[in-house]
């Protein structure tokens, strides 16, 4: 994609409402209605090293780019309010990458908790909003979760539901490997 097209939507992402009305769910235990949901975590060890290795790294968008996606803009941070384009090129197809436009709606930082999490924007193939959180427990045990509430929203994505939804649960699956594969490295 030309720079300038990119620079483009991503100043038009900028300006764009969320795509849904829930904005900040994930923060909550209760997932809202309507959605499909999902959670899913991964231990990743144990102990504080590993909490602000993982932790750092998420906060880098670490679990996108280690599965595959670019974020534009590459020096974006994980505030709330920051607008990225994630682009994903899909395996086997000679189109152009697949711009996916998200915000920042929420960020933690504390003693036990790092993450973030980020919404739809109106372009995405999906609405609704995925949290990505290291945690440790009171035992020292260190787990990375992603929680995600969505429903299609693409004609695209409502007309391959069945592949839409299989790599929705790729990317997924591939955020937790790279994530735990950073927090294990010594």
């Amino acid at each position: 994609m030309p720079p300038n097209d990119l620079h483009r939507r991503h100043l038009a992402a900028r300006a764009a409402a969320p795509s849904y009305p829930e904005v900040g769910a994930t923060a909550d235990a209760a997932l809202p209605p309507g959605y499909s949901w999902l959670r899913r975590r991964v231990h990743l060890g144990r102990g504080r090293a590993v909490l602000e290795r993982a932790g750092g790294y998420v906060l880098g968008w670490g679990a996108q780019l280690g599965s595959g996606f670019a974020v534009h803009p590459a020096a974006a941070r994980t505030d709330p309010g920051t607008t990225v384009l994630l682009r994903l090129r899909l395996p086997g197809l000679p189109l152009p990458r697949l711009v996916i436009p998200c915000r920042v709606v929420w960020a933690v930082e504390t003693p036990y908790r790092i993450g973030f999490a980020y919404g739809t924007l109106p372009g995405h193939p999906e609405r609704g909003e995925e949290s990505f959180v290291v945690s440790m427990d009171a035992d020292g045990e260190v787990w990375f979760e992603v929680t995600a509430f969505s429903r299609l929203a693409a004609w695209y994505a409502r007309l391959g539901r069945p592949v839409a939804l299989a790599l929705q649960h790729l990317a997924i699956e591939r955020y937790l490997r790279a994530v735990a594969r950073v927090a294990k490295a010594p």
